[in-house]
């Protein structure tokens, strides 16, 4: 039976660039899969620019938005798409397309060639270009902070903020229904949860094609992060299942 395939984008206040990702996805997902076999859902995370509006008003079949009008953060709008979404593989990615679309195939493939893969997870540090576009301090602190994760976390990841990840629907519904974290460090909740319920992660090389400054400082919000996994990884750990 034909798996369907949710593509999840959260976005915030992205009308400059909303229409041109929904146009691009759009032709990329029907061009490789059947109608009724892929959806692709926006979830709006309080815009108050109007980007729900905007791809409402596209009318592309196959697409909708979901959402909310107070700003929560991305890991509120990514767990309200997944737990609205209807496909057996679910997806999401950046709004502003920074990993390309052939991402997609990439992590279907992983899925199919691999039965006891539950979840797969981009990594910028498994490809010799990945960071490309990023200066040479951007891309050194970016890695050093990385590792700094995995070694509070307890992950065995090259890459766990890289914002691009795949799950099937089990391990999805199991992880995003137990969720709570809203904004930027929902990341690790979602490797922490996915490593306490046992759920296998692979990871595959991804590139940034293109690249924006990102709205996580990496000096202002670091130690911030690393307390908060921290703290997050002793509650969840305390948690009854």
């Amino acid at each position: 039976m034909t798996k369907k395939i949710s593509v999840i984008i959260p976005m915030y206040n992205e009308r400059p660039i909303i229409e041109n990702t929904a146009r691009t996805l759009f032709g990329y997902l029907s061009g490789h899969f059947e109608d009724g076999c892929w959806e692709l859902i926006f979830s709006d995370d309080g815009s108050r620019d109007g980007s729900g509006d905007a791809i409402r008003a596209l009318n592309l079949p196959g697409v909708r938005v979901v959402g909310y009008e107070k700003n929560r953060g991305k890991g509120c709008a990514v767990r309200v798409a997944m737990l609205a979404a209807e496909g057996d593989i679910m997806m999401f990615t950046d709004a502003d397309l920074a990993y390309g679309t052939e991402v997609i195939g990439r992590l279907i493939d992983t899925f199919n060639k691999n039965p006891h893969v539950d979840i797969v997870i981009g990594s910028r540090n498994l490809s010799r270009d990945g960071y490309e576009g990023y200066t040479f301090m951007r891309r050194l602190a970016s890695k050093i902070y990385l590792r700094l994760l995995c070694v509070v976390g307890g992950f065995r990841l090259t890459d766990s903020q890289c914002g691009c990840k795949a799950f099937r629907r089990e391990a999805a519904q199991k992880i995003f229904s137990r969720c709570k974290v809203d904004g930027w460090a929902f990341d690790f909740e979602v490797i922490l949860r996915a490593g306490k319920y046992g759920f296998y992660i692979a990871e595959i090389p991804v590139k940034v094609l293109s690249h924006r400054e990102s709205k996580v400082s990496l000096i202002k919000d670091a130690v911030k992060m690393l307390r908060d996994l921290w703290r997050m990884k002793r509650e969840i750990k305390r948690e009854k299942d």
